[in-house]
Parts: C-alpha cells; structure tokens; sequence
C-alpha cells in the first residue's frame, strides 16, 4: 500500500490543459508561424493610426502612380508607392487590415451564433422539425457560396454591411451541421443521460451541459471561416457588390487598380499580397488548432 503511494506521489504530473493545447498545437510548426503572422498583421492593424504615413483617403495629385521606394522614381514619402489618384498604398494598406479583420470577427460572430442555436435546435428537436432545418441547410448549400451571397448582396444593395450579412448567411449552413452531428454524438453519453434524470430542463441540458463539450470542432471551424470571409469579402469588393469605393478595403483596391496592371503591378500586387498572406496565416494557424483540439489526432 505504501508502495503504491509512494509511485502516486512520484508520478509526474499531468500537464494543464492550456499546457496540454499548447505543446500539441507547437508541434505544428507552420501553425505557430501563421500565429505569429496573424499576430502582427493584427498589431498593424490596431496601430495604423500611428504607423501609417498618411490617412487612407487623402489624394496627391502630383504623385499618381508613384513607384515604391526601391524603385526608380520613388520616395520614402511613399514608401510602397501611389495609386491611379495619387493616395498611399502603404496606408490603405493597413486600413484596409481594419476592414478585413473586422469583417472577419462580425461574419464569424453572426454566423456561429445562429448556427450553433439551430444546430442544438436540430439536434435535441423532434424528428420533423430537425429535418425540416436541415433541408433548409442542403437547400443553402448546393448553392455556390461566392455566387450565392452575390445575389444576396444584389437583393440587399452594394454595401460592406450587406456583404458582411450575405456572408453569414452563406456560411451558417458549416456551423449548424458541425453543431448537430456534435450533439447528437453526445446526447447518448452517459453524462448527459444522468443530468436528464437528476431533472435538468431542456435549456440546461443544450447550453451548459451539451454545448461545453462541442466547442472544439466550432473553434476549429471558426478560425477557417475566418478566412473564408476575408477571401468573400474580398471577392465581392473586386466585383463591386462590397465595400464602395474610397473605402480602403483589399478586394474594392483590386477593382480599382486593375487597369493598371500592367503600368503599375504594385497597385495590384501588394493588395493581393496582403489577402495572401493574411488568409495562409489563419488557415496554417485553423491546421494547428485542429491538431491540438482534435481528440482523434491526439496521441496517447
């Protein structure tokens, strides 16, 4: 018996589950690079008051079309150069990080919210009522994402609201169907069976004693959402039916610089840089945080 105690006593100790995330989402190299890709994007953009030379909007007509600096012609006054209207690249830039992150936060915000309801709703519901839901969601679902929130956007009016708005709608569908499949695993467990005896009610059961243990695949998805909505916005900026114009935001500096291409490639590739290296940082950090909430990818 003392024996026994002894061993208890001297056996290491089972790490936190802060720590336990940590040192299973830090084997994953390229999701600590995206993290800290992300991270300071994110500072960028919280500081673009500070760091950025000029505001967003204000237009030298003397310098349209100013090369960066490292190029013929350039000026640290521009660091990264002008566009057609002679505003500064490297302050749209950053702005334009303000918008994107922004969109990113409501979109993922409205969209996990309303489908992490009706995916508890589904999956405690009756037969006929969760059916009804789900054919609801193939029904958004067959359609093209980008295709679908452009005619949601053209119903609504061009707009960054609207855009933010059609988005969630296109992407609840992912979050209502990760939410059921993750109910219904759990509802049977044994758990959830005792906390039904001991007299819990329905919204005891969804919101505190099912929905804690579902959060893993929601984070997961969450951070790819993230992404996803960056990239949409974008996409319905370049065509017009998003952010309107002088917004600094990517996809509407696309659409305005894409005449040029030619003339000027900065004007068209750092906005197009910076959707790339910003979606690549969340998706290799959305990798990361997979192999760490994942149970099934965790080794024993």
């Amino acid at each position: 018996m003392t024996d026994m105690t002894e061993a208890a006593a001297t056996a290491p100790k089972r790490p936190g589950r802060l720590a336990e995330f940590w040192q299973y989402f830090s084997e994953n190299r390229g999701a600590v690079i995206g993290m800290w890709t992300f991270g300071i994007l994110v500072l960028l953009a919280l500081l673009a008051d500070v760091i950025a030379p000029h505001s967003a909007t204000e237009q030298f007509r003397e310098a349209t079309l100013q090369p960066p600096v490292w190029q013929e012609g350039g000026s640290w006054t521009f660091p990264l150069g002008t566009d057609p209207l002679g505003r500064d690249m490297l302050s749209r830039l950053l702005y334009g990080a303000r918008f994107s992150f922004f969109v990113g936060m409501v979109v993922v915000v409205i969209a996990a919210t309303g489908g992490i309801l009706l995916g508890l709703v589904a999956g405690f519901a009756p037969k006929w009522l969760d059916t009804v839901i789900m054919r609801l969601m193939d029904i958004i679902l067959s359609f093209p994402s980008l295709l679908l929130a452009l005619v949601l956007v053209a119903i609504l009016g061009p707009s960054l609201l609207n855009a933010m708005i059609a988005i969630s709608v296109v992407l609840q569908p992912h979050y209502v169907r990760l939410t059921r499949a993750a109910v219904i695993n759990e509802r049977t467990r044994d758990y959830v069976v005792s906390a039904r005896v001991a007299g819990a009610k329905l919204p005891r059961l969804m919101f505190i004693t099912v929905l804690p243990n579902c959060l893993a695949p929601i984070i997961v998805q969450a951070a790819l959402s993230f992404s996803n909505a960056i990239l949409d916005v974008a996409a319905l900026g370049f065509l017009g039916m998003g952010a309107q114009p002088p917004t600094p935001e990517w996809g509407t500096m696309l659409a305005e610089a894409r005449e040029f291409i030619l003339r000027a490639w900065w004007v068209v590739t750092l906005p197009g840089l910076a959707i790339l290296i910003t979606v690549l940082s969340i998706n290799l950090m959305g990798d990361g945080l997979r192999d760490a909430l994942d149970p099934k990818l965790k080794r024993s």
